[in-house]
């Protein structure tokens, strides 16, 4: 098994969130699962254990203890006594029935690493992706892609096809996290910019322009042969990118 670890500074002992800031904490999960199975709920420890594989039980476990000890730093709240709500589709967010806060947050995950983003009262969608490869890219965008899309990664030289796509894959995927639809709003029918190189926005969605000028995407280098993308329902913020470390 390859560890990948990520680059970023450590973040401060006691995080502090602007109203304009948006927080990105990467952790690595090739860590024993041990020291975070106890914050979980019942719940959580349950779905941990329907895991097939001791790895995904593992990786799982990790991943939303951590994301417990995150939050709590923010909140100065047990991270074991935080109790989480669901979406329709399943997005998490805060149950601050014994609280008041404005704080939002996703997550994702890719083999051993986690990203987690955190900001104030926005809508927020964060994906992440090990870049490995696929024999059917093109096949893969005919099903899922916009036409939009289509036409852009047929332009591109084959040497720059599989990371678009994945560029392509976690933009589109951040920003439907971060509206909370799931797939009930299928791939198709929005568009995203495809060139890891260029900047990452979404140019075209069903709702119009006025959706166009509601939304930012932004690209994540978080370790080596990984990719990801952060969408937020805002023009106007600023990035802070952390190591998790206890």
């Amino acid at each position: 098994m390859t560890i990948h670890h990520c680059p970023w500074p450590a973040a401060p002992a006691v995080p502090v969130l602007a109203g304009d800031e948006v927080h990105i904490w990467c952790a690595a999960l090739d860590q024993p699962e041990a020291a975070y199975f106890s914050l979980l709920s019942v719940d959580e420890q349950a779905k941990s254990r329907r895991f097939r594989f001791e790895r995904d039980q593992r990786r799982f476990a990790v991943g939303r203890g951590i994301l417990r000890i995150i939050l709590g730093r923010y909140l100065n709240f047990p991270p074991e006594k935080l109790q989480f709500k669901y979406g329709e589709y399943g997005k998490p967010a805060l149950d601050t029935n014994e609280f008041k806060s404005t704080l939002c947050f996703n997550l994702a995950h890719s083999e051993e690493l986690a990203l987690y983003a955190l900001t104030s009262n926005l809508e927020i969608g964060i994906d992440l992706e090990k870049i490995h490869p696929i024999p059917a890219v093109q096949q893969l965008a005919e099903q899922f892609f916009s036409p939009l899309e289509k036409i852009e990664l047929n332009a591109l030289p084959l040497n720059e096809k599989l990371e678009a796509f994945f560029s392509a894959w976690t933009r589109k995927e951040a920003y439907l996290k971060a509206r909370g639809d799931g797939l009930s709003y299928p791939l198709d029918q929005f568009s995203v910019s495809m060139a890891s190189q260029k900047p990452a926005r979404l140019l075209q969605a069903k709702e119009g322009a006025q959706e166009l000028a509601r939304w930012s995407l932004q690209s994540l280098t978080p370790a080596p042969g990984f990719i990801g993308a952060l969408a937020v329902a805002s023009l106007e913020w600023r990035l802070e990118q952390w190591k998790f470390a206890e």
